[in-house]
């Protein structure tokens, strides 16, 4: 339950919690195509380390525009995350915040982010206002709608992504490369909306009402589907013939078997260990997931230095 009367001044700590600073981990998708196109052998122009000064400052402006839209999401969710055994003691749900505050801290991100991301680059700002639109969007309907909440989810990874690569000069990505991101955001948030119905099967409609909407048996199918179809998708972009022109190798196919390897250590932790509700979690506490990444890594690097 909330406080009778919240603090007039709100805790630092709770300012910084309504930030979510663990789930600034999904801005990492944005300097993806700085890592890839650096390698292009196909560039008139290479680019160097100098082009990381526009990558850098571009993750930093999605983790202040992705802040701003989890305290305004938070915001609208204050009476519903009051009945969730966790959410109920985010700082805004517990009324550590008060609401005017929460709100102003939202649009005050909001605004500092659009106006940085003008000053980068009109691209970039132009791929952020779709983000915010979209999130706006999702906070106030879609996350509603069975599927299409899910769905939405994952399309703001893409926009990451290209957001990544618009912000860089002659920079494009491969369309493989942004459905595997898709098909990857995708089989998360399923596993995620799976957790969140094991965990409440009886679930209360205050919380999430679209989670009523979701069967168990469908989203195990659905994530069984979007597993397989990354997988695929991931082994064509490696092996595709623009990705071989461009890096002058069929090399990064060795790192199909990591891909297969992390799907499947994390459908083991969600069906087995009853996991996947905080995917960033999971991704950075997890041993063998963590090992993978890194000789997923490892192995990308020294496929590209061999063929530099």
């Amino acid at each position: 339950m909330a406080p009778l009367v919240p603090p007039a001044v709100p805790a630092f700590r709770d300012l910084v919690r309504a930030l979510r600073p663990s789930q600034w981990t999904k801005n990492l998708v944005v300097p993806a195509a700085f890592f890839f196109a650096y390698w292009d052998r196909s560039r008139a122009v290479p680019l160097g380390p100098s082009d990381l000064a526009a990558v850098i400052p571009a993750v930093l402006i999605f983790c202040v525009l992705s802040s701003g839209v989890y305290v305004l999401n938070d915001l609208t969710d204050i009476e519903s995350d009051r009945h969730h055994p966790v959410k109920r003691h985010r700082p805004i749900a517990a009324g550590r915040i008060r609401t005017g505050q929460a709100g102003l801290l939202g649009l005050l991100l909001l605004a500092a982010g659009g106006v940085a991301a003008w000053r980068l680059s009109r691209p970039f700002a132009a791929v952020t206002a779709g983000y915010v639109a979209v999130q706006m969007v999702y906070t106030f309907w879609l996350k509603q709608i069975a599927l299409v909440d899910i769905m939405v989810i994952a399309s703001g990874f893409v926009l990451r992504a290209i957001a990544g690569a618009v912000v860089l000069p002659g920079v494009t990505i491969s369309p493989w490369l942004l459905l595997c991101t898709f098909l990857l955001a995708l089989f998360l948030a399923l596993c995620k909306r799976r957790h969140e119905k094991a965990l409440a099967p009886d679930h209360d409609p205050r919380h999430r009402p679209s989670l009523v909407k979701y069967d168990r048996y469908l989203l195990d199918q659905l994530i069984a589907v979007t597993a397989g179809a990354t997988i695929v998708c991931y082994a064509i972009y490696t092996l595709w013939p623009e990705t071989v022109a461009k890096f002058g190798t069929t090399g990064l196919g060795c790192t199909i078997p990591f891909v297969v390897f992390g799907l499947f250590r994390y459908m083991d932790l969600v069906f087995r260990h009853d996991k996947g509700g905080r995917p960033e979690k999971i991704l950075l506490t997890d041993l063998p997931l963590l090992a993978t990444l890194g000789l997923y890594g490892l192995t990308t690097l020294v496929v590209f230095l061999l063929h530099s």
